[in-house]
């Protein structure tokens, strides 16, 4: 399980980020298809990471909200 970070792009896509997988980030023109697309690009991150024989950064659950 891993937390990500959605918000609207510049370009009218969905960007999502994964902050314990530095670098991972992906798309999507609805949010549902930017889930499902970051789902894979999770997937292949930690794949890639195996593969490599490196470990695979621990998910942390601390999110905090910010009111300025």
């Amino acid at each position: 399980m891993r937390q990500v970070i959605m918000y609207p792009g510049e370009d009218g896509y969905y960007v999502v980020e994964c902050p314990s997988l530095p670098g991972c980030i992906s798309q999507g023109k609805t949010k549902e298809e930017a889930l499902k697309n970051i789902k894979e690009a999770i997937q292949a991150y930690t794949e890639a990471l195996n593969d490599q024989g490196l470990a695979i950064p621990e998910e942390k659950f601390d999110a905090l909200i910010v009111a300025v």
